[in-house]
């Protein structure tokens, strides 16, 4: 008599199991660190795709020369137009004939429609444009292969760039020149200083002068909550009436608050509540390893609903105006989401600056979220709880690297020349952290599988989607953010409810901190009706009114049209509750 063997069934993790896996993150963690987070056998693959698919496409590499050779061609015969050998050119000729890219300012400065240079420039344009070509529309290759193999080529590109040169580069050549080299004196010194500043962990040059609730953050306050993740600001009123409905503002964890409430003059903060309106401010903990497990989940409950939870017991029977910023931003639709399914009606209206809810489209952060790069970001995570600041903002800098890295390098160590820092500046230094299991979570189910925008999104154990949110909603993108791209903020066109959609100058920070009398400020805005006619986001570029100024004086007037009248302001923090908590802008902010 045979008897059958028991089927093979997958084995269920054990300690072992567990401690090997543990061994893997361990050794991916250290590449993590040696690579900066970037996975270096995703970078292998996409060469090797880009490569082998290039390799067997003659007629696109016949094409890529043929046109090469047309724009030298072209380039030439306007070299010998305009040049004489060793003299300058025209005045009036500052461009050239292959002409750089939209927003690329490298060569705009008129020595470099000087001889020798506007060859070099030229010449570089001539080799971008190639490299474009080849990274593009190759037979058999995806479109996010493409966009991978594009930037890559662009970030080496950039590198040998003539402006980085210094005997290729007019500005330093002639900086050198008129002080005799002590360009090169003054950048050495600003490179030692911004090194042991690195090494040490301190912030950067100048930005020390910014100090927060003294020179930035000052709008005054009292923090009435606080929990083991965040604190509550309820901002002392300066009108004798204030509206009805107060503010809430959900700002993103990836960032400190004050960015909404720099300097008098450019608060947000300030400017509501100078217009009548009582306004609360959630300030995120900045997480240590102690905070490792906090997740989406608790980012909801113990964040965003405590919040809600505390404006209703200090102003109660009224709506909230809630309003959420980048992160902020996509938490606050969740959250308004669930309300919404569950019959929580204490929202009156949404807003949402540079906030993304389908992550279809959410730019060249994109190209940095794959499972690999996710399971080395992973890693470094797990071995620290926590993912820090600078490995953030490394990836950020890279997205916009002529402006952040490159220009700061000719300036400051080729002309020897210190920017002198602002208030944003002093922000954006200030670098917050962010929890393992939340960072993993939101990294899975936002960026990766696209969760919310999909309706497979859950909480409670139960999905959620836009169909339950019911509220009017205030969106705001802008036009050069690296972050939020505003066609992905224009997504937002999903939510099946009365939107106005406001797109205006500047990028995911300046173009929110846009105050009234702001220069060079303008903005577009229209309304869509609950049951109005979708438009693409080029035809609604096309067809949207635009303003000169600051879009900030507008969406007051659109909370002051969805408030239901004046009254006494209520009194500050929650009634009966007698622990001693600090003024704004709290203790919070001040972590490290």
């Amino acid at each position: 008599m045979s008897v059958n063997p028991p089927p093979i069934t997958t084995d269920t993790p054990d300690a072992i199991s567990d401690a090997l896996r543990n061994v893997d993150r361990a050794v991916h963690a250290q590449i993590g660190q040696l690579f900066t987070g970037f996975s270096p056998i995703q970078a292998g693959l996409v060469y090797l795709d880009w490569l082998s698919h290039l390799s067997i496409s003659p007629g696109k590499q016949f094409d890529i020369m043929r046109r090469m050779a047309d724009d030298m061609q072209q380039a030439g015969k306007d070299l010998a137009e305009h040049t004489l050998p060793f003299q300058a050119n025209r005045p009036d000729h500052a461009s050239g004939a292959i002409q750089a890219k939209p927003g690329d300012r490298r060569f705009r400065a008129p020595a470099w429609s000087q001889w020798p240079f506007n060859m070099y420039a030229q010449a570089f344009l001539i080799m971008e444009r190639a490299w474009d070509r080849a990274t593009q529309n190759v037979p058999g290759m995806s479109h996010k292969t493409e966009d991978v193999a594009s930037f890559a080529a662009r970030q080496l590109l950039d590198v040998v760039a003539p402006t980085n040169i210094p005997w290729m580069n007019p500005e330093v050549l002639n900086a050198t020149l008129e002080e005799g080299g002590l360009n090169w004196v003054r950048g050495a010194m600003n490179f030692a200083d911004d090194y042991q500043r690195l090494i040490r962990g301190l912030p950067a040059a100048g930005v020390d002068q910014f100090k927060v609730g003294k020179d930035v953050a000052v709008t005054p306050g009292k923090v009435v909550f606080q929990n083991d993740l965040i604190e509550l600001i309820q901002y002392t009123p300066t009108t004798p009436e204030v509206h009805a409905e107060p503010i809430l503002i959900v700002p993103a964890w990836i960032m400190k608050y004050y960015i909404l409430d720099l300097s008098p003059h450019n608060s947000l903060v300030k400017y509501l509540v100078d217009q009548g309106h009582t306004v609360f401010m959630i300030s995120w903990k900045n997480p240590t390893s102690h905070e490792r497990d906090k997740g989406m989940e608790d980012y909801r409950k113990e964040g965003v609903m405590a919040a809600i939870d505390t404006v209703s017991e200090i102003v109660p029977k009224q709506k909230i105006h809630a309003v959420g910023y980048c992160l902020g931003g996509t938490i606050l639709m969740i959250t308004a989401a669930t309300m919404g399914r569950d019959g929580d009606e204490r929202l009156g209206s949404l807003t949402l600056f540079a906030a993304q809810g389908d992550f279809t489209e959410a730019g060249e952060l994109l190209l940095f979220i794959n499972e690999s790069e996710v399971d080395l970001i992973e890693a470094m995570m797990w071995e620290q709880g926590y993912l820090r600041g600078a490995q953030m903002a490394g990836t950020f800098q890279l997205l916009n690297s002529n402006d952040l890295i490159w220009s700061r390098v000719l300036q400051e160590y080729m002309l020897g020349q210190r920017d002198q820092p602002n208030d944003l500046m002093a922000w954006n230094a200030d670098t917050t952290r962010m929890p393992y299991r939340m960072h993993s979570e939101y990294l899975h189910r936002l960026f990766l599988h696209n969760e919310l925008a999909s309706g497979k999104y859950e909480v409670d154990g139960q999905p959620i989607w836009f169909t339950d949110i019911r509220v009017p909603c205030f969106a705001v993108g802008t036009v050069t953010d690296h972050v939020a791209p505003w066609r992905s903020v224009y997504k937002l066109h999903l939510l099946p409810v009365e939107l106005t959609f406001v797109l205006t100058s500047g990028g995911h920070n300046a173009g929110i901190v846009s105050e009234p009398g702001h220069p060079n400020r303008h903005f577009q805005i229209q309304t869509r009706e609950s049951c109005g006619d979708y438009l693409s986001p080029d035809a609604w570029r096309a067809t949207a009114p635009r303003f000169e100024g600051s879009w900030w004086p507008t969406w007051e007037k659109w909370l002051s049209d969805h408030s239901s009248g004046m009254v006494k302001p209520p009194k500050t923090g929650k009634p009966g509750h007698k622990k001693i908590l600090p003024d704004a802008p709290g203790s919070y902010v001040l972590e490290h």
